[in-house]
C-alpha cells in the first residue's frame, strides 16, 4: 500500500438512482429489512436518504432521486445489466424464505457455489443484487 494514502480507508456509500425518495425507502426499508441510518431535507428539496442492511457495518446506499431525464434512464441500470450490489447474510435459507414471502423477485433457484450459497433476485427497479452466505468469513 502506498504510504501516501492513510490506512483506515473504506467505502462508506454508494448512490442508487432511485424514481421517488419514499418509494425506495419503503422497498429497502420494509421489504429487504434494512435499516434507514439518515433522512433529512437538503436544500431544492432533495434528501439525504442513507440505508444499510440492519445491524451491518460497512457500505451503505445513498437513496437519490432521479434529477432530470439522463438520472432516470439510469434507474434500474446502473451496471449495465449485470449484478452489482452484494447482500451477504449468516442465514441463506432463512433470508431467501422472508424475502420471497415479501414478494422479492428472484431470477434462479438458489444454487451454491465453492464461494457459498446464492441466487441473483432484482431491486424495485430492477437492478441485479445477489443474496450470498459466503463459504468462510468474507475479507
Amino acid at each position: 500500500m502506498s504510504a501516501d494514502f492513510a490506512r483506515n480507508r473504506r467505502i462508506a456509500l454508494v448512490t442508487l438512482v432511485v424514481d421517488s425518495y419514499d418509494r425506495a425507502k419503503t422497498f429497502y426499508c420494509e421489504t429487504l429489512g434494512f435499516e434507514c441510518l439518515a433522512d433529512e431535507p437538503l436544500p431544492d428539496g432533495k434528501r439525504w436518504l442513507v440505508v444499510k442492511p440492519n445491524g451491518a457495518d460497512g457500505c451503505g446506499l445513498l437513496l437519490a432521486e432521479a434529477d432530470g431525464e439522463e438520472q432516470m434512464l439510469a434507474i434500474g441500470n446502473q451496471t449495465g445489466g449485470r449484478v452489482g450490489f452484494f447482500l451477504n447474510t449468516d442465514d441463506f435459507a432463512r433470508d431467501y424464505a422472508a424475502m420471497l414471502a415479501k414478494g422479492v423477485h428472484f431470477l434462479e433457484q438458489p444454487r451454491h457455489e465453492i464461494y457459498g450459497s446464492v441466487a441473483v433476485f432484482e431491486d424495485l427497479y430492477g437492478n441485479r443484487w445477489d443474496l450470498l452466505e459466503p463459504s468462510h468469513s468474507p475479507t
